[in-house]
């Protein structure tokens, strides 16, 4: 009986050595806490494609007891984060190539690390839109744009002009001559960027560009205007395309032009028209040019009026609008619409001229 007793003592202690070999009955083998890889890095990283550069970081291993993620970007506290098991952590990356370190910690405080490429790419912006007001105020939006910039096109070697989202550059004044071209470039955060240019309407006004968007707006019933062939390139006017005024019913009939560039009269105070007649009933008869919507209001519409006479058919000649006599003018006045009238002394539909090479002098 003895003897039996003796070997079952034994057994035990043999148990109770086991069991104390190991630290708080932790097995030391902790190789399955680090059981991400470059395979399943589609799990750890969650990249945005908003171009914020917000990639949310899920730690993978089954034992863990916390994580510690270095991004492999920032300073100080914003390097890492401390990340419970089935928790994530999320961080803004510039565009780049990163390497991120995950260390996998058991709750006798054991770690293990390892390492992870990351790399992004921000995408180009979408669906750009530029906003031209009538005093050359720019705005502009884009999907995925950070931020933009602003080539007014005025000046050699030109330094973009910063436009953050949501905000509104105010007015440009444009340098006498022209035209110019508007380029604005949305930028993405990163290498990639889109832009769009814009051909701006302002004098002087010659019809002869086949980007440029001649737009005259008419009022009145059968009111028109077009940009057509020169029905005579010759004598004073050999320009390809002008544009061409089509008398509506009423003596109000005309059209309207809204200027990207406003007409300044610190540049001058002529306006200068070719203009082409092909009817000899209408010698005598007037051409109007009325300056409106100025910026800041002074003058208000119908104060800047001038009527000009055709004095001859079948040829171009020059007419000649001069605003400097008018007192009700301010000298820096500018403007930001053109109408045209023709013979507003009387109703009757059909009148036929032609307009061409509106300049600004002095």
């Amino acid at each position: 009986m003895k003897k039996y007793n003796l070997i079952y003592s034994l057994i035990i202690l043999v148990v109770i050595a086991m069991g104390c070999s190991k630290q708080d009955g932790i097995d030391g083998d902790t190789g399955f806490l680090s059981s991400a890889n470059s395979a399943n890095l589609a799990k750890i990283f969650d990249i945005s494609n908003d171009n914020s550069g917000n990639v949310k970081i899920t730690p993978l291993g089954e034992g863990a007891s916390t994580f510690k993620v270095e991004y492999g970007h920032g300073t100080g506290s914003s390097a890492s984060a401390m990340v419970a098991p089935g928790s994530n952590t999320t961080h803004s990356y510039p565009e780049g190539s990163y390497t991120v370190s995950i260390t996998s910690y058991d709750i006798a405080g054991k770690g293990t690390t390892n390492t992870y490429p990351l790399a992004l790419t921000y995408r180009a912006p979408e669906n750009l839109a530029v906003n031209i007001g009538g005093d050359m105020t720019v705005s502009a939006s884009a999907l995925y744009a950070k931020s933009f910039l602003v080539y007014y096109g005025d000046v050699a070697n030109e330094v973009g002009t910063p436009m953050a989202i949501g905000q509104t550059l105010p007015f440009h004044i444009y340098p006498a001559g022209g035209p110019y071209d508007l380029k604005v470039v949305a930028l993405s955060g990163g290498a990639a960027t889109v832009q769009k240019i814009t051909t701006l309407f302002g004098l002087p006004l010659t019809f002869e560009s086949p980007t440029m968007n001649y737009f005259f707006g008419t009022f009145g019933g059968g009111q028109a205007f077009a940009k057509v062939a020169n029905p005579n390139a010759s004598g004073l006017n050999t320009s390809a395309t002008v544009g061409k005024f089509t008398r509506g019913y009423e003596g109000w009939s005309g059209t309207y032009s809204p200027l990207n560039i406003p007409i300044n009269f610190a540049q001058g105070k002529k306006v200068k028209v070719y203009g082409y007649n092909p009817d000899p009933a209408n010698i005598g008869k007037k051409l109007n040019v009325e300056l409106e919507w100025s910026v800041g209001g002074n003058p208000g519409n119908g104060v800047a009026v001038l009527k000009v006479p055709f004095t001859t058919s079948g040829a171009w000649e020059e007419l000649v609008f001069d605003f400097s006599g008018n007192a009700g003018i301010p000298a820096t006045a500018r403007f930001t619409q053109l109408v045209l009238r023709f013979n507003d002394a009387t109703d009757g539909a059909g009148a036929i001229v032609y307009v061409d090479n509106f300049r600004l002098t002095n």
